[in-house]
């Protein structure tokens, strides 16, 4: 039996994550937070607007409390139109916290519910808040790099401030460390 304190801890786990991802956006341009920074077009506002398609699917479809709203299919969430603005997404993302929570608030923590996607797709509430915070806390380790490769920003909220506290200098006598090694343990292989 698992028991309502596991649900809480998740949630409240769910919470701080969800913030941490809206975060990393905050101060930059629209171009910034849309701008694809990877070979594949990752960027920070496609990563909320799929982790809202997460959110809303996982905890509505397969428990039977469908979200409100449409969603964009699978893979054509993970970037934001010229047609979407910020705000929009963002707004959505809350709108699809509401429902989640509301969806984890009315239903135990073993109530069944139906992947049909998944190759065993009869789960609880359990595996389902296990896997939205994995999936949640997988992004935000992209939103992370993303950020620090946008302006150096790193953490989680802004009270960590302790990395940029160290200045510039610190952070490239250390990458230079680093690189150093990288290149002297490659030239031993040689």
């Amino acid at each position: 039996m698992i028991d309502d304190f596991a649900k809480e801890y998740l949630h409240s786990d769910l919470r701080d994550v969800r913030a941490t991802m809206l975060w990393k956006i905050e101060g930059l341009s629209e171009y910034d937070a849309r701008r694809p920074l990877t070979f594949t077009g990752t960027n920070l506002l496609g990563l909320i607007k799929h982790l809202t398609n997460t959110e809303a699917r996982y905890f509505g479809e397969v428990f039977g409390r469908p979200f409100p709203e449409q969603l964009p299919r699978w893979g054509a969430d993970k970037w934001a139109t010229e047609h979407e603005s910020r705000a929009e997404v963002v707004d959505r993302y809350r709108r699809a916290w509401e429902h989640s929570d509301a969806t984890i608030a009315a239903l135990d923590i073993d109530s069944p519910g139906h992947v049909p996607w998944w190759p065993r797709p009869n789960v609880k509430l359990f595996n389902v808040m296990v896997h939205v915070l994995t999936e949640t806390n997988r992004h935000a380790g992209h939103a992370d790099i993303l950020r620090e490769q946008l302006d150096g920003t790193v953490g989680t909220d802004a009270e960590n401030t302790g990395p940029q506290e160290r200045g510039t200098a610190f952070w490239d006598n250390h990458r230079a460390k680093i690189e150093r090694a990288a290149k002297a343990f490659d030239e031993a292989q040689a």
